[in-house]
């Protein structure tokens, strides 16, 4: 056998060592935020922001209205003595003072989770997206890998074939590599079969995103700049999760206070007039009407405490999850990336063992099996730094979407920030007269 393959060879197996920027591998930012504001999980979090919006205004507004109570009436007194009578009341049930501010405080904080709640949906959609992305992009370079190595093993069966025409090399030889070559045939349609499943599944979960007929080459992965402590303390801080957790635990402060302030309950103030015996007798008057509280309105105000009890915990253990998984990310982009440099080094190792061990081969001081045991020893260690390279990027790529530097709107990380350490204090009920409803 020539050595003019041997080059060739060696510089289509030895991995690749393109330096692409940041986001060359990745779909454009503008179609990937269209494909991800087109996700049925994101719609449904815009319209669960326009239900929580309208919930502010109707709490703002509050739920009593004006009750109309008109009675007409006919009276008699003898047969010959009969008077028509009327009777009328308008009234309207009113907010002590201090319940109409804690009815706003509870929209508003329903409102600013829901809004958060649609950047949540959108960074869940976006991980899913990179998942998607990643996976494709994996199942293609195993796919490609694969047909390059079924054509450089059809080349060299071709001459090896040439070499026991020649009377060079044994038949036995021949058949092995076919053998072989039938292998790397299977291989190569499962791999195939893999990327066109995953290029199916990317284009029917978001359509709105065009995919290039050929995938993008897979660069050197690259350390985290700043180191992972860095952007464990950016994903605690930009976490959209905390913030819904924070708004819901003041949003259940304010219900509670709100049952609290039940406890007096709201007075009803009416006008009421009278017009009796045809006219003749006439009457005016102020109707104030005052329900007692009992034990029930006591009873509710502990429940609403107890919840908001249980939902500050729950914002407790939000936090602490955020927090561990944040921790988890960091370091698991750190790790992928030792790993692929450690899996890089052993490929271009076994390369060179496999491009010896051929060459003993050509040279008859080692046999066809030894190199073509070296050889499938080669292939599935580049199989293993084309997994190990996807997965650092995919790491590297998790820590900039949970992040929220990539893929967010650009307000997002204000919004989530301002709404985990907001603390607004929760308004009180006062037993004075009424005010304004």
């Amino acid at each position: 056998m020539t050595r003019h393959l041997l080059l060739p060879l060696l510089a289509l197996a030895i991995i690749g060592t393109t330096r692409a920027g940041d986001g060359d591998f990745l779909p454009p930012e503008p179609l990937a935020m269209r494909a991800l504001a087109a996700q049925p999980d994101v719609r449904a979090a815009v319209a669960a922001a326009q239900a929580a919006a309208a919930e502010r205004d109707a709490l703002a507004a509050g739920s009593y209205e004006w009750e109309a109570i008109m009675i007409p009436q006919r009276r008699t007194v003898d047969p010959q003595l009969r008077y028509r009578e009327f009777e009328g009341q308008l009234s309207r049930r009113i907010r002590l003072p201090g319940k109409a501010a804690l009815d706003r405080a509870i929209g508003e904080h329903a409102l600013t989770a829901a809004q958060l709640g649609i950047d949540d949906a959108t960074h869940q959609a976006a991980r899913r997206l990179g998942q998607d992305w990643m996976t494709w992009l994996r199942t293609e370079a195993l796919a490609d890998d694969a047909q390059q190595q079924r054509m450089l093993m059809e080349q060299a069966r071709q001459l090896l074939a040439r070499r026991v025409q020649l009377g060079d090399a044994a038949r036995r030889d021949l058949d092995l590599m076919d053998a072989e070559l039938a292998q790397l045939r299977a291989v190569e349609l499962s791999a195939r079969a893999d990327a066109d499943a995953a290029r199916k599944a990317l284009a029917t979960t978001y359509p709105q995103l065009p995919l290039p007929a050929k995938p993008p080459q897979l660069p050197e992965p690259t350390p985290l700049p700043h180191g992972a402590a860095y952007w464990r303390d950016l994903i605690i801080q930009r976490s959209h999760e905390i913030g819904i957790a924070h708004q819901n635990t003041l949003r259940q402060q304010s219900v509670a206070a709100r049952a609290r302030a039940d406890r007096l309950p709201d007075p009803s103030i009416g006008l009421r007039v009278l017009d009796d015996r045809g006219g003749a007798e006439r009457a005016v008057g102020l109707v104030v009407s005052v329900p007692l509280g009992t034990r029930y309105r006591r009873d509710v105000a502990e429940r609403e405490a107890a919840h908001a009890a249980k939902v500050e915990a729950e914002e407790a253990m939000v936090r602490l999850e955020i927090v561990r998984d944040a921790q988890a990310t960091a370091d698991l982009a750190e790790a992928r990336q030792a790993q692929w440099q450690a899996l890089q080094a052993a490929a271009l190792a076994q390369e060179a063992a496999s491009a010896r061990t051929r060459r003993a081969w050509e040279l008859g001081e080692a046999s066809l099996p030894e190199w073509l045991q070296a050889e499938r020893m080669a292939r599935a260690s580049r199989a293993q730094e084309r997994v190990a390279r996807v997965d650092a990027l995919h790491a590297a790529l998790r820590v900039r979407i949970d992040s929220y530097e990539l893929w967010h709107d650009s307000d997002a990380e204000e919004t989530s920030a301002s709404a985990q350490h907001t603390t607004l204090a929760v308004p009180q009920a006062h037993a004075t007269p009424p005010a304004n409803p």
